[in-house]
């Protein structure tokens, strides 16, 4: 159950001035998951016609990290350590992602995480078009310990 703040947070994240600006939308589906979408308009839209690439990194930049930063709790570090997209076909719409970490994949970071000094987890986030064909795959690399 997220604590207050964090639903706080939440509300607040659409208004964030990257988020804003890109016209980047997300709403929490439940404790680990978020649906981001990201209309074409000309404020997001690259020389082609289609989505400039750094928004589609900006609309997934966050949500693996604050997903397992909420999850795991206030004694736990969590940040992004790298990222990596990779453009499939030009996105000319709407597109989407949905960013899931399963619980049970929290309970084995939280594990490794009090065994080990880190644990460095990876995912992976496609970003949709409106036909749901993949637009761009983008993986991203965090660093989580527990704090000292």
């Amino acid at each position: 159950m997220a604590i207050p703040w964090l639903q706080l947070r939440q509300r607040l994240i659409n208004f964030y001035p990257p988020f804003l600006g890109a016209a980047i939308h997300s709403r929490r589906l439940d404790d680990l998951t978020f649906q981001v979408e990201m209309p074409l308009t000309w404020l997001n839209r690259n020389v082609f016609g289609s989505h400039f690439g750094g928004s589609l990194y900006a609309m997934c930049d966050p949500w693996f990290a604050l997903i397992l930063l909420d999850a795991l709790g206030g004694d736990y570090i969590v940040w992004d350590k790298a990222a990596s997209i990779q453009f499939i076909q030009p996105g000319r719409g709407r597109v989407k992602a949905i960013f899931h970490i399963p619980p049970e994949t929290v309970a084995e970071i939280r594990l490794a995480a009090q065994t080990h000094s880190k644990v460095e987890p990876s995912f992976t986030v496609d970003v949709l078009g409106a036909d749901g064909r993949v637009v761009a795959r983008v993986e991203k690399l965090l660093y989580v310990r527990k704090k000292r």
